[in-house]
Formats: C-alpha cells, structure tokens, sequence
C-alpha cells in the first residue's frame, strides 16, 4: 500500500514537472512573429520602424554587451564576467556567416524573450530574455527592423570559458524552471499610466534587476527586488524610495538628471553603472526618464534604517579624519560637499551608507574615472592611492566619509581593504625609509 502511494505521488511530482517545464518553455506567443523573411534579406525595412527600433536597443542597452570599445557595433565578442566563467557575447548584425543573418523575425523574438537560439540550444541568463520577455511584440517587432539594418559584421564568436558544470546548456532548463517567468507585461490597472511605463522599462528592456537585485548561489534573483546586490566585487546600491539606502533622499529631477548626464548633485556614475548611462540612459528621452523616475521612487524597498554612528571621538574616525584632510578634501571640500556634476558629494548620500563599502574600496585603490555624456562632456577622474595609502588608511578614511556629514554606516575593517588590493592586483603602499 505505501509503495502504491509513493508512486502515486512521484506520477504526481513528475506529472507537475513536466506541466511546469512546457508551461515554462512554451514560446508560442512568438509565432506572432513573421517565419519567412531572413534578417541578410535585402529589402529595405520600414524607416519608421527602424529609428523606433533604435531606440528600442537603446533601452535595452544592447550594445553594452553586443560590442566591444573601438569595434564594430553589435558584432559581438565583450567578455561578460560571471561568477561561474566569462561568457562572450555573440554576433548580432545581419551577417550570414557568423551572425544572425540567416534567422528569421521569430528566431530573434524567441532568442530575446526565450533565450532560445536558432538551433534550439539554451542561452546563458547573462542574456537577460529573463527581463526581455515583458518586451511587447510591438518593440520587439521595430527593434527587428533596427537589427537587419545595421551593417553586416563577418565575426565570429569567442569560446566561453564555463567550467563543469556550467558549460551545460541543457542545465538552463532547470534554471528557467526555477527562475524563469513565461509571462509578458501586464499593465496595473491601479496605477498610472506614467508608472506602468516606468515599471515596464525598468523590469523589461532596461533590465535593472540584473544589477541592483541580489543573487543566489544559482545566479537567481532573490526576493530582495532592487535592493541592491554584491557584483563581482562591486555592489549594484539599492535604487527604491527607501531615503536611508536607496533614492529616497533625491528628487525625481535629480534621479532624471544622473540617468541623462552621468551625475548629479551628490553621485558621478563610474564603473558598470557608467556604461549604462553611456550606452542607454543618456538617450532616453524625458517622459520616459520621469517615468523610470517614478516608478523606482515609488518603490518601499528594503526598510534598512540608519544605524547609530561611530562616534568622532572613535580613534579610526580621528584617524579617518587627518587622512580625509590630507588627501580627499581638496575635490570633495571640508563639509562633504563634492563638486555639483563633477565629484561625488559625500554628506547624507545613501550611497556611502550602503551595507558594503566595495565600491568606495576599489575606486580609492585603483581610481576611477566619471562616465563622459553628451550632456556633460566633463570625466572627471580620481587618482588611486593605492601606492600612497595602506590598508588601515583606507579603512580609516572610508569609516570617516560612512559616518560624517549626516551618514551612519558600519565601521571598514583593514581586512576587506587587504582582500580587494589582493584579487584587485593593484599596488602595494610605499615604504618610507628612515
């Protein structure tokens, strides 16, 4: 009697699965799609729909990924950095040989919302159809139009470098079952409709969970939604309304002005954020820009509060504050103030209050440079002081700017800077002989 309920249940389980798996992988909303016409073929696409397709790609940010600094666009070959290997991306001009010339409108639309390839095989969630399935089919129609017309590139695709067993393709099967949502966008009827398109680009074409999300073991999005996320010794910060960790403290004007020029009156976007404002956001026109605005401000968020302060009197703090002195003061000015555009204000920015301190490590280490924008053609760069700094300095310093100027945030302990100057291969500090 208990192996029959045993099998029972397991025809059930199994029976579930494979509902689960079908429901999971069923593309069928991609037949809308046109079958016959091949990307190479020669006719001339709409010139309407190639410009709203352009832009599009510029919400999407397509060619961060699909291109390479000085290459060709979208021909493929960046080395996307994961936890598991570094995947390169592919070649997706009209090319017949080594891109996608020889797919048709409804290959592409299922490589996009899908993430499956011409061939059948499985895309890697570093290509993020598990945002771009809220894409309408108009969009992705015009981005179509956009593709065939840019020029043919003869590319092809780099090796990834996936070790077992992440280099299983089949394994995305799983993946998707697990993480994957085989649904399009649905408007809330609640809300407006300023919101609706503010939630639309940021959880479809703009992917911006992908970052500002956090990971499980298995690169899955947690619950924790846009509540900032540790990326390969970074963090992506938080970007709801929360004021204490998120983008509570700015105005929509002010979260509009850093997604169009890089920078604002408190943050210089640098890094992996630079290049999204690089490639995407400085594009996007303003009714969207309000909209994204909106819709992250109205968010609640994590609910992280301030905690209390290390105190001035605390000896790092006045170790903090001598070297803040010596070598930060004259860019980011006695009070915290920074540079309005140019560098980072420090006093009551929820940036610095972020639970990890990775960010400001590296960028003391190693330096940075601001992202260049149409509309602010000004990168201001920060030198590193990794040869002039040893690991107590920078933990001291960075304590000090976490808990000065209207900022609470956790003590930087020695150790964490020593980690990053080792897997960041930066200078040792110079030894002063006497």
């Amino acid at each position: 009697m208990k192996r029959q309920i045993f099998a029972g249940l397991a025809v059930v389980v199994l029976a579930g699965v494979g509902v689960a798996l079908y429901a999971n992988g069923n593309s069928s909303a991609d037949d809308v799609a046109d079958n016959q016409r091949i990307a190479a073929d020669s006719a001339a696409p709409d010139a309407a729909a190639v410009k709203r397709g352009a832009y599009v790609a510029v919400q999407g940010d397509c060619a961060a990924c699909h291109s390479v600094p000085g290459g060709q666009a979208f021909a493929g070959g960046y080395g996307l950095q994961t936890p598991f290997g570094v995947i390169n991306s592919t070649n997706i001009t009209p090319d017949t040989k080594t891109g996608i010339g020889s797919w048709t409108e409804r290959d592409f639309f299922r490589a996009v919302r899908h993430g499956k390839r011409k061939d059948g095989q499985l895309l890697y969630p570093a290509m993020p159809y598990n945002a771009y399935v809220k894409m309408s089919d108009d969009d992705l129609h015009d981005l179509w139009a956009y593709i065939r017309s840019v020029k043919p590139v003869e590319k092809a695709a780099e090796p990834n470098t996936l070790g077992f067993p992440y280099n299983i393709r089949l394994a995305m099967l799983g993946w998707n079952l697990l993480f994957f949502k085989n649904a399009q966008y649905v408007p809330d009827a609640g809300q407006s409709a300023e919101w609706n398109r503010g939630r639309y680009l940021v959880d479809g074409a703009g992917h911006c969970a992908a970052c500002h999300t956090g990971k499980n073991a298995l690169g899955g999005d947690t619950s924790a939604y846009l509540q900032g996320a540790e990326l390969l010794g970074g963090y992506a910060p938080e970007i709801t309304g929360n004021p204490h960790q998120g983008l509570g403290n700015w105005s929509s004007a002010q979260v509009q002005q850093y997604l169009k020029t890089g920078s604002n009156h408190q943050a210089v976007a640098a890094g992996a954020m630079g290049e999204a404002v690089e490639n995407s956001t400085q594009y996007l026109n303003d009714a969207d820009l309000a909209a994204i605005a909106g819709y992250l401000k109205s968010l609640p968020g994590s609910g992280a509060k301030a905690p209390t302060a290390v105190a001035a009197s605390d000896p790092l703090m006045k170790r903090g504050a001598l070297i803040y002195e010596a070598n930060c003061m004259a860019c980011h000015n006695v009070q915290g103030e920074g540079i309005d555009g140019m560098v980072t204000g420090f006093a009551n920015n929820s940036g610095i209050r972020s639970p990890s301190a990775s960010n400001m490590i590296s960028t003391v280490l190693k330096g940075g440079r601001a992202v260049a924008t149409e509309s602010n053609i000004t990168a201001a760069g920060m030198p590193s002081f990794d040869w002039k700094l040893n690991d107590g300095d920078i933990a001291a310093v960075l304590t000090y700017v976490r808990n000065s100027w209207g900022n609470a945030a956790p003590a930087v302990d020695a150790q964490a800077v020593g980690k990053a100057r080792a897997a960041l291969k930066v200078a040792e500090p110079m030894s002063v002989s006497r």
